[in-house]
């Protein structure tokens, strides 16, 4: 029944992270929403296998509940692995070999393995070592993890979805530099990711109040219940959570709304005690009224039945819009790339890849309503989703107020900041006559050194990132110092 409301997009959507509230969080539920569902898993006649599970990366400012997304997110989820970046390692995530006492080894699976079949959720992605990253490339495209150690050689099964989170290179995003420059991670993982959602903290009255509103209304809710027994609430913005057991715990995470507070008591503190009747009671309550949120222990029997009982397949019209669509797609990057001049690449390249994630994007809308076929209102949606996601990020031009969600006089003073072609071409014949190839020197003396002799500061920074971009020049000692190689 709850299946076959035309609205039930909406509450599903609505039901995750409840208590998480502002406009920019509703594309990112959505997200999530797809990415818990997922695509199709196929099998190919040469058997090649496509994988169905969709990846998605939440860079942005802090405190910004992206931690609590993934917290809410690996609770929903049928199976689900936290971890955080700085701490671990590549075998840690993808499998390693252990010695046991009598000394054989034997193989021990990661968190990637642990979790086939669900989501792995990483916190701090940016903070993993880049060996650490590489290893889980395989894991996030072909979800097999390749092992050949102490004579143990195998492969193993990672057939999971990835939702990280990530801060910008300079801890929260400048407006007045590229999306390339704020985004420190290469073109291979974030190629691999279907969506990435730039989450920037605007500072704006009405917003800001809007979010107040609702942080006072969660904590003065929660403390009313505390006097009544109930425990406190442990904040929307930051990461600090407790041991993930408890009203507490699920509350600081950003889990429930009031109305879910009780039911979520029970079933944490019962194991087993929410019964099948009062997850029939709640998801029938929503089917009839279109009222409320579908409770943990409902949303994650309702995502397991469409996973088990749903295959969704494209059709050959819905393959004709999406194959016409990603080729547009194509050609306006290429368009925006030619108006730089070819300075600057697209900060993520639009792939084949970026063409499968609308089809399993596609495939996991239609799977919510139970519907074997997609149709084209699910191929509107995934579009969508994808243009104010990936392509929002990709873009190269940063004085687009439209691009940047900047307006008034931010985006006048970024469109005044913008050198013109010819201040960056004697801005890098002063670099290149400064920097003998091999030379290393300290960057902001370079800058300092150049703006002595009456060149604009931000221009030959900006002109110093072409060259970085170009390979001319190599940052070293976290982009303190500047080596040119060529």
């Amino acid at each position: 029944q709850l299946s076959r409301r035309p609205d039930v997009y909406n509450i599903l959507y609505r039901s995750i992270a409840p208590s998480i509230s502002g406009s920019y969080t509703h594309d990112i539920k959505k997200a999530i929403l797809c990415l818990l569902f997922s695509g199709t898993r196929k099998r190919l006649p040469d058997g090649m296998r496509l994988r169905g599970d969709i990846n998605v990366l939440l860079l942005g400012d802090p405190s910004m509940a992206k931690s609590q997304f993934l917290k809410y997110a690996t609770q929903v989820a049928p199976v689900g692995v936290y971890t955080s970046g700085k701490g671990s390692s590549a075998a840690g995530l993808t499998a390693s070999v252990v010695r046991d006492a009598r000394g054989e080894f034997y193989l021990e699976g990661g968190a990637m393995v642990l979790a086939d079949g669900g989501i792995v959720a990483i916190d701090e992605f940016d903070k993993m070592r880049p060996a650490d990253r590489v290893a889980i490339h395989e894991a996030m495209e072909q979800q097999t993890i390749s092992v050949a150690k102490a004579g143990i050689t195998t492969v193993l099964n990672s057939r999971s979805s990835v939702l990280a989170a990530a801060n910008p290179v300079f801890g929260r995003y400048d407006e007045l530099k590229s999306a390339s420059e704020n985004i420190d991670l290469m073109s291979t993982i974030l190629s691999r990711f279907d969506l990435i959602f730039l989450v920037r903290d605007v500072r704006d009255e009405d917003r800001d109040r809007m979010i107040c509103r609702h942080v006072m209304g969660v904590h003065i809710g929660n403390s009313r219940g505390a006097e009544s027994g109930g425990g406190g609430f442990g904040g929307m913005g930051g990461t600090g959570v407790g041991d993930g057991n408890g009203e507490d715990d699920l509350m600081a995470a950003g889990m429930l709304g009031s109305d879910n507070i009780q039911q979520a008591a029970n079933s944490t503190t019962g194991g087993n005690s929410y019964s099948a009747a009062a997850i029939a009671e709640n998801a029938m309550r929503v089917a009839t009224t279109g009222q409320g949120e579908l409770d943990i222990p409902t949303m994650k029997k309702y995502i397991q039945y469409c996973k088990a009982k749903c295959k969704p397949c494209l059709s050959d019209e819905a393959g004709d819009i999406l194959a016409s669509s990603y080729v547009k797609i194509r050609d306006d990057v290429r368009k925006r790339v030619m108006e730089t001049g070819g300075q600057e690449q697209a900060t993520i390249p639009i792939t084949v890849r970026q063409l499968e994630a609308l089809v399993r994007v596609s495939e996991s809308l239609a799977k919510m309503r139970l519907d074997s076929r997609v149709q084209s209102e699910d191929i509107a949606e995934a579009l969508r989703l994808f243009k104010v996601s990936t392509m929002t990020a990709s873009s190269t031009d940063s004085t687009s107020s439209e691009r940047v969600g900047v307006t008034g006089s931010t985006a006048g003073l970024m469109s005044a900041a913008m050198p013109s072609q010819e201040e960056l071409m004697r801005a890098e014949t002063f670099l290149r006559s400064r920097l003998a190839i091999g030379a290393v020197l300290n960057k902001q003396r370079v800058v300092e050194e150049a703006s002595a002799q009456g060149y604009n500061a931000m221009v030959v920074a900006r002109a110093l990132s072409i060259m970085v971009s170009r390979g001319e020049v190599q940052e070293r000692n976290q982009s303190r110092m500047v080596k040119r190689v060529r």
